[in-house]
């Protein structure tokens, strides 16, 4: 029943729906975070935190992944060879949506909490790209292959609420969370 509200939803408001369930999706992803990994408890979740990748996921990464899911259905077509252009897709997803979306959720988050975008890239960017690395290409693999389009943004929201869980935690420690000390235990050693 709900999935067919969904189905319908998504049929007549594309755009509305990926963003509103991405929104969802990142705000849970950072409940996660901070319930689940850091332990704050409840009394004490940081709901500015949570609201700023709400509005990320709802006004930003919802409306980018739709519209380049779309453009990459679109116009990396390759004739015969449906494995080869699901790994160009890949590929042009990793190199280049990956690697943009990472540099804006950074710069976003940071002009969002007063911080500095250029201290907050240096220390967190290339990392978070390294681990995107390890997780990503595999999940686009079997979404672009397996998935309809329409469906290809749930999927990754699905999938994201484990990333956005690192992403936001990682956020929130400046690139500490990947040297373990007293502060930081190890969260993740290979998220």
């Amino acid at each position: 029943m709900a999935f067919r509200w969904y189905q319908a939803k998504l049929k007549s408001s594309p755009m509305l729906t990926q963003s509103v369930t991405t929104a969802v999706l990142f705000a849970t992803g950072d409940t996660m975070a901070q319930q689940g990994v850091e332990r704050r408890g409840f009394a004490n979740q940081d709901l500015a935190r949570t609201g700023r990748m709400a509005f990320y996921g709802g006004c930003i990464f919802g409306p980018a992944a739709t519209t380049w899911f779309n453009f990459l259905q679109r116009k990396v077509v390759i004739p015969g060879r449906p494995n080869l252009e699901i790994v160009a897709r890949v590929g042009l997803d990793q190199t280049v949506f990956a690697s943009a979306n990472l540099f804006v959720f950074l710069s976003t988050m940071a002009v969002l909490e007063g911080s500095d975008p250029k201290e907050k890239l240096k220390s967190t960017y290339t990392m978070a790209l390294s681990k995107n690395w390890m997780v990503w290409p595999w999940v686009q693999l079997t979404n672009f292959k397996f998935t309809p389009l329409e469906h290809r943004v749930l999927v990754v929201n699905v999938v994201s609420l484990g990333w956005n869980c690192y992403l936001s935690y990682l956020n929130s420690q400046g690139g500490a969370a990947s040297v373990p000390n007293e502060k930081n235990p190890g969260f993740p050693p290979d998220a």
